[in-house]
């Protein structure tokens, strides 16, 4: 029982971390509307390193701008390749959590290994005569909130605003005073977490506080929770809870540990299913100390959250082609790393 409960407050308290971190992405990435697109253009090398970069931020925004750029013609097909291959969708945000430092790191390598496979990626459609998307009318793959975003003059409306507005803002002083009171997160004021939350908390409320009703409708609520946090939470909940019970039960650490070798294929290959949360299993068994770093390098250089999902409904061709091309990266980038040991 106390298992269960100590899996449900870790659970939560990662998904709060997500939450807060995906609607800071999103109000960055609405503030700096139309920027992105004109810094794309110029050579592959730029492309690579921009798409990688793009990929490499936290959350499923910047893998849909690298689609939608893609379907646009303005990236071949090596720089999309290079996005995916950098992009970790909704699980760097976990990753964040449960080990920051080690995740920034990971985060830095799979930028480098992007442009460096989107240039191979590039050699690869070059030999085999794939085209890159033509210029299209296709519409933006995630829609950008045109109206003003940042509207303090809202909080003038106290004490009618809408019941949305109302519930975030309950919800995270409430998680201040659980985080204060040591009934959520660490008990001990010297783990930076209790002061990270506490501060994102706070920075979720004057989001939440100054945003205009679109952005708070639209962008947060049936984007943000209605769309991710649910299945993060979900995901988060039961890869932590399988991996508590495994190592208290059934001497999971043990199997892995004899089989690493298939279950470096396996997170391969559980890499190709184009949706946020399989993945989860191989950043708890790294948290938890289980599996090497090459094991979750080689799941996240495959894996792109659902960033390929757009993608497939205009190009499934392509996008096969591009999974094809990350599952045979991954592992080339993946096995030599865990024989050394890594």
């Amino acid at each position: 029982m106390l298992e269960l409960i100590d899996t449900i407050s870790k659970a939560t308290m990662i998904t709060i971390f997500v939450f807060v971190m995906m609607l800071l992405v999103d109000y960055f990435n609405v503030a700096t509307r139309g920027r992105i697109k004109k810094a794309i253009k110029g050579s592959k090398t730029r492309q690579y390193t921009i798409a990688s970069f793009l990929g490499s931020t936290p959350g499923c925004l910047g893998a849909f701008l690298n689609v939608s750029l893609y379907v646009h013609g303005l990236l071949t097909f090596g720089a999309i390749a290079a996005g995916m291959i950098a992009t970790s969708g909704d699980e760097a945000f976990v990753m964040i959590a449960m080990f920051p430092k080690e995740a920034l790191i990971l985060f830095a390598v799979l930028f480098v290994l992007g442009i460096f496979g989107g240039w191979i990626a590039d050699k690869f459609a070059s030999f085999f005569h794939i085209k890159t998307c033509e210029e299209c009318n296709l519409q933006q793959v995630h829609n950008m909130d045109e109206k003003h975003y940042f509207q303090p003059h809202v909080l003038k409306d106290f004490p009618h605003l809408s019941p949305f507005r109302y519930s975030l803002i309950i919800v995270f002083i409430v998680v201040i005073l659980l985080n204060l009171s040591g009934f959520l997160g660490p008990q001990n004021w010297d783990k930076p977490e209790k002061i990270f939350l506490i501060l994102l908390s706070v920075v979720a409320i004057l989001i939440s506080s100054t945003v205009s009703k679109h952005y708070l409708e639209d962008h947060i609520v049936d984007h943000i929770i209605k769309k991710h946090i649910w299945k993060v939470f979900l995901w988060t909940f039961f890869a932590l809870l399988f991996v508590a019970v495994g190592l208290q039960y059934w001497n999971l650490e043990g199997i892995i540990t004899a089989n690493l070798g298939v279950i470096l294929i396996i997170s391969a290959l559980v890499g190709l299913i184009p949706e946020s949360g399989p993945h989860l299993v191989f950043v708890t068994l790294f948290a938890s100390g289980v599996v090497p770093f090459s094991i979750l390098l080689t799941s996240s250089i495959v894996q792109d959250g659902h960033g390929m999902i757009p993608l497939f409904s205009y190009t499934a061709k392509d996008s096969i082609l591009i999974k094809i091309f990350n599952l045979m990266f991954g592992l080339a980038i993946g096995v030599p790393l865990y024989l050394i040991g890594i």
